[in-house]
This record gives structure tokens, sequence and C-alpha cells, in this order.
């Protein structure tokens, strides 16, 4: 099963970043706006999602988790990719896009609340954190439960893409 989180009006399946090409297997979409036609209708900032713990084998959030949370939340910024993880089963796959920080669209959208990059989500990665205590990066291991393999990462103009799996 996939999910699609913040499907909007479009269906579409990013392949460019995916592991896996080709079309949707079971698809689940969900956005905040009903009139899109999803199976569900959910504010992302509300947690806990409403949706079973380990259900789906990708979930995919193509330009959406810049609109949730806020720029410097680290707790919100943990929570969220906390409930990608319950969701998410053993092994499965997190594909995500997201406007380049140095984009026009990172903060011309006004409905843009931060900007995630691939150091944002090296933090998501509790191998990286053999690192704390010789870098800069702030120690928040006690205060989340995911763990997620950077598979993929890249920048195509604008846009960051970047493919995560659980551990």
């Amino acid at each position: 099963m996939e999910l699609l989180l913040g499907c909007g009006n479009s269906r579409s399946r990013l392949v460019s970043w995916a592991d896996h090409e080709g079309e949707w297997k079971e698809l689940t979409t969900l956005d905040i706006d009903p009139e899109t036609g999803c199976d569900i209708v959910h504010d992302l900032n509300e947690l806990p999602w409403p949706l079973p713990d380990a259900q789906f084998d990708e979930v995919h959030a193509y330009d959406v988790l810049e609109h949730i949370g806020t720029q410097g939340d680290w707790q919100a910024f943990f929570a969220h990719f906390d409930e990608i993880y319950r969701i998410l089963k053993p092994g499965g796959f997190l594909v995500i896009t997201t406007p380049a920080w140095d984009g026009r669209w990172a903060w011309g959208d006004p409905g843009h609340r931060r900007t995630i990059q691939g150091e944002s989500l090296s933090y998501l990665d509790r191998e990286t954190y053999a690192q704390v205590g010789r870098t800069a990066m702030t120690d928040y291991r006690k205060f989340f439960k995911c763990d997620f393999a950077t598979i993929s990462g890249d920048t195509e103009g604008e846009r960051h893409g970047f493919v995560l799996q659980k551990r």
C-alpha cells in the first residue's frame, strides 16, 4: 500500500527519485481540502494522524512537508517524521520532494512554513549521530523515535528530492 500525503488534485507518481517505478498498487490519498476527492481529509498539523500503525509500504509527500510545522520548531519536525515512521511498515520507503531552500518558491509561497533539505533529514538517521560532539549538530536523539536511512537525495532545478527507508 502507498499513501500520498497532501495529494491536492494530482494523483501523479513522481518516480525520478523513487526506488520503485510504475503505477500505484493500492493508493490511499490524504489532504486537508475535501474538494480534492481524497480518501482521508485531515490537517497534518493535528497529531496523531488517523492512520493505523505500520500500514504503508511507501509514503509519498510531494511539496507538502514545508507546509506543516514552522521553521525552528524542532518538536513539530520530529513529531511529523515520527508519525510517518509509525505508519510505515518496517523497511518501508518515504519519498519526499520540497522546494530547494534557495529556490524562489521556498518562501515565495505564502503557505510555506519551513524549509527541509538534506542536512535537515540527516537528523532522522541515528547512524549520523556518531558525529555528535565533533560537529555543530545539536543532539536531539532522546526526543524522537524514528530512524531512517537516506537511500537517495538529489536536487533538480528548484526542487529537492529524497528517498528514505525506515530502519
